[in-house]
């Protein structure tokens, strides 16, 4: 009879390297490479437009009322993420310094890689969907894209698909124009 499998803790996460980015699916501890350009570009570029008015601005004229953090610890029952992106209601995460935070997000974004791509388009959306986060933006660097999704009924529903030409308000960030080419580095130039 074999042994049963021990499930990865919390613990065994924190236990790890401080430069190694991991996250706990299926009870075990998934590593995540370093970030490439491609990727930090729109997870800086989105921190700035939606975090700067609605965390940063929040009563010095800014919509407000959420926190927007990047890379964060999020506990989702036994399983602990690291969105590339996350923003929590004010209302709903009084005390936001806390490792991991124990209350699902409002809204998660995930910026594709190779390496990570089905992660986040499979595993990630059930998992967001069962939790409850409300809104789950996915950032495609290599096609210059945004998808938006919105949970209706335990369901995600198409909130939006946008490509670099677009300027978009997107739930649940209305207030906010979105210009999506600038998320993106530029592209190459090809030629002389």
């Amino acid at each position: 009879m074999r042994p049963a499998r021990r499930l990865a803790t919390y613990e065994d996460l924190m236990g790890l390297p401080e430069d190694v980015r991991a996250e706990i699916i299926g009870g075990e501890i998934l590593t995540m490479p370093a970030p490439r350009p491609r990727h930090s570009k729109p997870q800086g570029a989105l921190r700035r437009f939606v975090g700067g008015p609605y965390d940063d601005d929040d009563g010095f004229g800014g919509p407000g009322g959420w926190w927007i953090f990047v890379d964060v610890d999020v506990q989702l029952g036994g399983e602990v993420v690291r969105p590339d992106l996350s923003g929590w209601r004010r209302s709903r995460l009084p005390d936001p310094d806390v490792r991991p935070i124990a209350i699902a997000p409002d809204w998660a974004c995930e910026i594709l890689s190779a390496s990570n791509e089905a992660h986040d388009r499979v595993t990630k959306r059930r998992l967001y969907a069962q939790h409850g986060v409300a809104h789950y933006w996915i950032v495609d660097p290599e096609a210059r894209t945004l998808e938006a999704f919105a949970l209706e009924q335990g369901r995600w529903v198409d909130a939006g698909s946008f490509d670099e030409a677009a300027t978009a308000r997107i739930a649940p960030f209305p207030e906010v124009e979105l210009p999506i080419g600038r998320l993106f580095l530029p592209k190459e130039r090809r030629g002389g």
